[in-house]
């Protein structure tokens, strides 16, 4: 387990193969409550290679010293995050 921010990973490996290989990480937001986007790539074991980069939005409280998730959201297209992007980009500019 993680006790600081900087050291949350959604790397993730299995018998020496890494499953899930994390390429980037921004922290939105740090405190208790932390949130965290990864940018990242699952391995196709059909293919033998990584696929195309995925994203999530990751929520982590802190307790006892440790970051525990709560809650993730999976982004699971490019165009996904582009709408997501548009929306956000949108809603904020009205401001």
């Amino acid at each position: 387990m993680a006790s600081t921010v900087d050291e949350l990973s959604i790397e993730y490996e299995e018998d020496g193969q890494v499953l899930v290989k994390q390429l980037d990480k921004v922290v939105l937001s740090k405190g208790a409550w932390s949130t965290v986007i990864f940018r990242y790539q699952d391995w196709d074991r059909r293919k033998e290679a990584y696929g195309p980069d995925r994203y999530t939005i990751r929520r982590y409280q802190k307790r006892n010293g440790e970051y525990i998730q709560k809650s993730k959201f999976n982004i699971s297209s490019r165009d996904q995050a582009r709408g997501l992007i548009e929306a956000l980009q949108k809603w904020v500019d009205a401001d």
